[in-house]
């Protein structure tokens, strides 16, 4: 029962990521891995609930960052498809 109690957290918490968008998915993967991490180093410093605060925001913006770019290099692929299929 210890088990499959987390265990079925875990799958309702990613059972609810099916309908996300990629920015969201980005941000949240970002928030997650940022408040793990701050965690951590903020457990190391004393003050593991701030650590994760912190690197949650940081996280955050990191997430957002990300999917900036993935965005602009897709549309820099676009633009380039088409003009290429302009030119032929």
């Amino acid at each position: 029962m210890k088990v499959i109690a987390p265990a079925l957290a875990l799958t309702l918490l990613l059972a609810g990521c099916s309908g996300m968008s990629p920015t969201e998915q980005r941000a949240m993967t970002g928030t997650g891995i940022g408040a793990a991490g701050g965690a951590v180093i903020g457990a190391m410093a004393g003050h593991a609930g701030m650590g994760a605060l912190i690197g949650a925001g940081v996280g955050l913006a990191g997430g957002l960052l990300v999917d900036y770019t993935k965005k602009q290099e897709q549309s820099a692929y676009q633009s380039g498809y088409y003009a290429g299929q302009r030119s032929q």
